[in-house]
């Protein structure tokens, strides 16, 4: 076995460590963090990385290749050493670490800081004056708080420039779901400045003080004969208070207990964790690795649990693993510090813990089984995935739209003939009988204005039948055919439509109102698997129905050279013969009788053939 070239530098650098607890780094010839670690004993931990049975394991083998030196920070105590880990790695993402890659992380629920606030559900927090509650769980409670919102506070979640004014009000507003700030005077600053601040108390915790206020200003109401107001007002004093009360009686349940299973056939590892609350699942995370070359389940829980329960707010008081690994009870201690109450994280031998966790360990099986072996999702998985995965608040009812993702795509040759396509999956299946073609009417090479035109026809032409808008539009794209699709959708009165992009080249897919953000789905996600299935149907629609075209338009060009042969006849010609070949062999007779004798002759004469003299042609 042939040893690192820089072995000798490293194994002594190894030696002269403290055998103090702390961080260790193994850094490239450049500076970058390769590995990070952490040891009660740096000395000991880091020289044990100089033995033949870590030279045998290929990831420890690889390391000692690629390093040059070796970092160090030295703490008080394993905790610390803990923490500082897991912070180090989410900030430097080392190579051969085993980062956390998370198909669910917990959704927060974000009120913006402008004039007049808005909702969103996100996973990401950002330093940008928003208000953020959360994280929520399980996850699919934010949408339905969001929901909640716009039907009771009528706090939007629209895209809509609202620092401008605009000639009439969206869907939104009609169906009583939004004050409807964007359109003049519709609403005052002062009662949308209340609702938002009620929408703070509420998703706050402040819920007795909201109710208070609110009961007040129901008798406020009642006294001016406002009685309509007061109604609604006392409506939504119940609907509080019956949800305060089920958040209450649910705190009171009993322990939150989450269970870790983990599958592995390296390099591929999948991993679930399940949320229960009073002996029922309520929900569960998904995590997925297609790079560990080496398994070793006590090391890999190791590495996972920090990451996992060190960076979030909601920490169960029992975590039940399949085996014990290194430094789980400093990470228990450290968790008991940050919830406040204690936590312990054990391995159940028997009994009801033990079969739960074998369930888990059952599912992590199945999901690697659909994430790698390409099992097709259900439509409801697809559907369910795609709103967790994009951040959207999907219709509340999925059947009212019947899972129905319409996606656009433009197809031309430098600028001529520009054609569109729209395809439709419905249900986890194309629906070739529902594809739509479009003759784009402009025909200037822009495909911006190409795309916010078929989509205005498109939406237009539904809202005139008065057909249900799809649950979620597709664009094949990037930014700029986003936003022109938004801005018809816009036109339209439905801001607030579902709607992202996915660019071809790096498969970022871009969500109307976060494209600063785009998401990189990792190519096993069966999420990308959907998308990208119907957006290469749209490109192939549209991309048949341009060559279709531009063939009929040369071929009509060529008989177009025929004297006295215009578009007309040569559309005629070719819709009967089918091509300029079936053109030039058709009998003489066939050809007369379809353009008469003189035209047919014309013909006959360009493509060089005879022309019967008059005894044959009788």
């Amino acid at each position: 076995m042939s040893l690192p070239p820089n072995w000798n530098s490293l194994k002594e650098a190894a030696g002269e460590l403290p055998a103090n607890p702390g961080i260790y780094e193994f850094l490239d010839p450049q500076g970058r963090v390769l590995y990070i670690g952490k040891a009660k004993s740096l000395r000991d931990r880091v020289r044990s990385y100089f033995s033949t049975e870590s030279m045998a394991d290929a990831k420890r083998g690889g390391l000692l290749f690629e390093a040059r030196t070796i970092g160090k920070i030295v703490v008080n105590n394993e905790k610390e050493a803990l923490a500082l880990e897991d912070n180090l790695i989410k900030k430097h993402k080392p190579k051969y670490n085993i980062l956390l890659r998370d198909d669910k992380t917990y959704p927060y629920i974000k009120l913006t800081r402008e004039k007049y606030p808005r909702v969103y559900v996100t996973r990401r927090l950002k330093k940008d004056g928003s208000t953020y509650f959360g994280p929520y769980f399980p996850g699919n409670l934010a949408h339905r708080l969001v929901h909640f919102i716009h039907r009771h506070f009528k706090i939007p979640s629209c895209t809509v420039d609202l620092t401008k004014t605009h000639p009439r009000p969206c869907l939104e507003y009609h169906i009583h779901r939004c004050w409807g700030p964007c359109a003049q005077g519709l609403v005052t600053d002062d009662t949308y400045a209340r609702a938002a601040e009620d929408v703070k108390s509420f998703l706050g915790g402040r819920r007795h003080e909201l109710v208070r206020d609110l009961r007040r200003r129901m008798l406020q109401a009642s006294a001016a004969l406002e009685f309509e107001k007061a109604a609604g007002l006392r409506d939504l004093i119940t609907t509080v208070e019956e949800i305060t009360e089920k958040q209450r009686m649910a705190a009171a349940e009993g322990r939150d207990i989450d269970l870790v299973g983990i599958h592995a056939e390296p390099p591929l590892v999948a991993a679930n964790i399940f949320h229960v609350r009073n002996g029922r699942v309520v929900d569960r995370r998904e995590f997925y690795w297609e790079q560990v070359e080496t398994f070793d389940e006590s090391r890999f829980l190791a590495s996972l649990l920090p990451q996992v329960y060190l960076g979030q707010r909601h920490i169960p008081s029992l975590v039940r693993v399949p085996e014990k690994f290194e430094g789980m009870t400093a990470l228990a201690e450290l968790l008991s510090e940050r919830r406040g109450t204690k936590v312990e994280i054990s391995v159940p031998k028997r009994g009801a813990g033990k079969g739960l966790l074998d369930l888990v360990v059952t599912n992590a099986r199945q999901c690697f089984e659909q994430r790698f072996r390409v099992r097709k999702p259900s439509a409801a998985q697809v559907m369910e995935a795609w709103g967790e995965a994009l951040d959207l608040t999907l219709p509340e009812d999925g059947s009212k739209a019947g899972h129905r993702i319409e996606c656009f795509d433009i197809s031309h040759t430098q600028g001529t003939e520009v054609v569109a396509s729209m395809v439709v999956w419905k249900d986890g299946k194309m629906r070739k009988g529902e594809y739509r073609k479009y003759i784009v009417r402009q025909q200037a090479n822009d495909d911006f204005a190409a795309m916010r035109e078929v989509v205005r026809r498109r939406y237009a032409r539904l809202r005139h039948e008065g057909k249900e808008f799809p649950t979620f539009v597709l664009i094949d794209g990037g930014v700029g055919q986003l936003h022109a699709a938004a801005d018809a959708l816009a036109e339209l009165g439905a801001p607030s439509q579902p709607l992202a992009a996915i660019a071809k080249r790096e498969e970022e897919i871009f969500v109307l109102g976060r494209e600063d953000e785009p998401i990189r789905l990792d190519r096993f996600n069966p999420i990308l698997h959907a998308i990208q299935q119907i957006r290469d149907e749209a490109h192939r629609f549209a991309l048949t129905f341009h060559r279709q075209r531009r063939s009929n338009r040369i071929l009509r060009s060529e008989l177009l050279d025929i004297p006295g042969i215009g578009a007309a006849t040569a559309a005629k010609l070719l819709r009967e013969f089918g091509s300029v070949a079936g053109i030039r062999d058709c009998a003489f007779g066939d050809l007369a009788a379809s353009v008469g004798a003189r035209r047919a002759e014309a013909v006959r004469e360009h493509f060089g053939r005879p022309i019967p003299n008059q005894a044959q042609q009788l």
